[in-house]
């Protein structure tokens, strides 16, 4: 790991310490986190002190109603997934009214876990009063913050899409967050007292309060009362499941994720059939080191979008997918030039943080979906509700075809490496399916150009899209772009970096925790 060079231009530098580091998207959810481990809390403390602050500070890509995974390393690595399940009342034929998978209203919204989440994680691991934990976020919801610039941005552009929603269910929804028909602009102040009433119950009640207590009785009821499907059951009925985490080995790294329902099994699966292609002999800014990884991300995609679901009702093993065997066949489909693989996949919003200390580290992810989710507030709660519904399917006899009580197909993934079998730390590119692409490049900059954090997060990225397209952003090299398309991509240059993932990463260097924050977002690296 290199830590005095940064190829690409940028603001900032790797930040270091030894005692603690935090990083988020979001400068203040990163304080939050500081402010943890000074009162003596530990990496968990942080973590999640932060992932309740961005419910605040960054509501335009995750909420309380939202669902949050998280690998925590303390001596060993162990999975949480925290996601919920659909209603159980809500059949497929209504679902499918619409005669497609809806993206906004009641049909999408599944059971909340982030809240779960929190709870979960800090009875096995916190030291510090789960209550504690909260004290930062209530106090940006009841004295106000100013809109950072991203987050203004990704609101103002959020307004076209929640703004003409009609109906009671998204009455509140607007009250809250358009209040004056329009998001806040950059460094105005924005509060939500309802926000801090709904925190501070959670806090106090150890979020019973959302699952079986007065929280879960006001979902329910605005649910019976907006049209709405879920149900005082639904919410009693919802776990967090502890899980064990999958891995692949990639140039001496180990690379772990999320099992399904989530699509982290993408990008080991890619780095798999990577595996067999010597990159380092390729400038990383090349078109031949983007394009073997893009036809590998597209494989990938192909099994994950057609196999991938709640575990429950999948008929193919994650081991299946991870078998050498199947990846060396499967990298034999990978030529000279661009392939079409046929896929379809979802867009997302979400945040992703880190946290470590001399004992622990944390990798946490947490979204509502599409930006704000599916535009349906909780009336007098601040709980925008998720619409993870979308991400499953209508085809028939598809492991991922809607039902009731079901896991939809989930897009945010936390990571975590190891080497020899020894902690280095937690990374993570938020933002739909550019998650696992963003996975596979912040990983081959790491083992295969030797970059340091910082610089793997900076470096210009790819996106696939879909069939032959591609899309690269704007600081990519020409050389990389006409390269490619001689190859038969078809390619369109961005420069909305917001549309190539946002990302943080703590890696350990010995004693030294080295800490980064991408430029794509207003988020912040905070070490002690």
């Amino acid at each position: 790991m290199n830590l005095t060079e940064y190829p690409y231009p940028s603001t900032r530098k790797v930040v270091l310490g030894h005692k603690g580091a935090v990083a988020t998207s979001q400068p203040l959810a990163s304080v939050a986190g500081i402010e943890m481990l000074l009162a003596g809390g530990n990496a968990v403390d942080a973590a999640l002190a932060m992932a309740i602050a961005l419910t605040v500070v960054e509501p335009t890509s995750n909420g309380i109603g939202g669902d949050a995974f998280a690998l925590v390393w303390d001596g060993r690595l162990h999975g949480l997934n925290a996601s919920g399940m659909s209603p159980s009342a809500l059949d497929y034929d209504t679902f499918a009214s619409e005669g497609k998978v809806p993206v906004r209203g009641w049909l999408p919204v599944t059971v909340p876990g982030a809240p779960s989440a929190w709870r979960a994680l800090s009875d096995r691991f916190g030291k510090l009063p789960f209550e504690q934990l909260f004290a930062p976020a209530i106090r940006y919801a009841e004295e106000g913050f100013p809109v950072s610039p991203e987050t203004a941005g990704a609101w103002r552009r959020s307004a076209n899409v929640y703004q003409p929603l009609e109906g009671k269910c998204f009455e509140p929804f607007k009250k809250v967050f358009f209040p004056l028909g329009r998001g806040p602009n950059t460094g105005e102040i924005w509060n939500s007292h309802p926000h801090a009433r709904t925190l501070r119950e959670i806090a106090s009640t150890g979020a019973e309060s959302f699952y079986s207590g007065n929280l879960a009785n006001q979902m329910a009821q605005f649910a019976a009362d907006t049209g709405g499907y879920l149900s005082l059951d639904d919410l009693k009925n919802h776990r967090s499941d502890w899980v064990e985490p999958i891995s692949l080995k990639y140039r001496g790294l180990e690379v772990y994720q999320i099992p399904p329902s989530g699509q982290g099994i993408a990008a080991l699966m890619a780095l798999g059939i990577l595996q067999g292609f010597d990159l380092s002999k390729f400038p990383r800014d090349s078109a031949e080191s983007f394009h073997w990884q893009i036809e590998a991300m597209k494989l990938a995609f192909a099994d994950a979008e057609r196999h991938v679901a709640d575990p429950r009702f999948m008929t193919v093993s994650t081991n299946t997918f991870l078998d050498e065997t199947y990846l060396a066949s499967r990298r034999k489909l990978v030529g000279d030039a661009a392939a079409v693989p046929e896929t379809g996949i979802p867009k997302g919003g979400t945040v992703y943080l880190c946290a470590a200390d001399g004992e622990l580290m944390v990798s946490f992810i947490q979204s509502n979906y599409m930006g704000f989710g599916s535009g349906v507030l909780v009336d007098g709660t601040g709980i925008a509700l998720q619409n993870r519904g979308s991400g499953f399917t209508l085809e028939a006899r598809h492991p991922n075809q809607y039902a009731p009580a079901k896991r939809p197909f989930h897009t945010i993934i936390p990571g975590f490496l190891t080497q020899g079998g020894k902690p280095l730390g937690p990374f993570g590119v938020m933002g739909g399916h550019m998650q696992p692409q963003g996975h596979v490049q912040v990983v081959v900059n790491l083992a295969d150009y030797e970059m340091n954090p910082q610089a793997a997060l900076d470096a210009p990225r790819w996106q696939w899209i879909k069939g032959k397209e591609v899309q690269l952003e704007s600081s990519v090299p020409e050389q990389v772009t006409t390269g490619l398309r001689e190859r038969g991509h078809t390619i369109e240059a961005s420069a909305a970096r917001t549309f190539f993932g946002r990302g943080q990463m703590i890696l350990r260097d010995g004693e030294t925790l080295v800490a980064a924050s991408e430029t794509r977002a207003d988020g912040l690296a905070i070490v002690l």
